[in-house]
């Protein structure tokens, strides 16, 4: 089945997308939450034109994306405090919501949803990749460090 995202899907794509999923997700939970809409002729004719219509905007968030990559790539000295056990482990975990807060210390705002991130239980050096749009990503590299007792 086709749709059309009405908005970004994480793990699947990005606003005004043509994508193909699985019958049962799209009419089962894409469709009814509002979050797409089936691609249909006059759908695709309405999309195209829209698209038309909003490439200065389009370009406009992509030029601030790009920015804001030039930002984050820059920044060096992420430390994230953790309680440490005697093997080197943190307790717990690292998440995307950490990164995000330390951005924010740095002033730069980040969705902490476009914050992808592996599983990071040890201490040591990690990147962290945000993407900021389809085209545009960005890598920030944090350390994780034992916190002082």
């Amino acid at each position: 089945m086709e749709i059309i995202l009405k908005e970004n899907v994480q793990g699947l794509g990005f606003k005004n997308e043509i994508v193909t999923v699985k019958d049962g997700y799209g009419r089962n939970f894409l469709i009814p939450t509002g979050k797409a809409v089936i691609a249909s002729a006059s759908a695709k004719k309405m999309l195209a034109e829209n698209l038309k219509q909003q490439a200065h905007k389009l370009e406009k968030i992509k030029n601030e994306a790009v920015a804001l990559a030039e930002k984050l790539n820059a920044v060096a000295d992420i430390k994230i405090a953790m309680k440490v056990s005697v093997t080197g482990s943190i307790y717990g975990s690292v998440t995307n919501l950490q990164i995000s807060e330390e951005l924010a210390k740095r002033g730069l705002e980040v969705d902490r949803k476009s914050i992808v991130l592996k599983e990071v239980k040890q201490v040591g050096a990690y990147t962290a990749v945000v993407k900021l749009h389809k085209d545009v990503s960005a890598e920030v590299a944090f350390e994780v460090v034992a916190e002082e007792a």
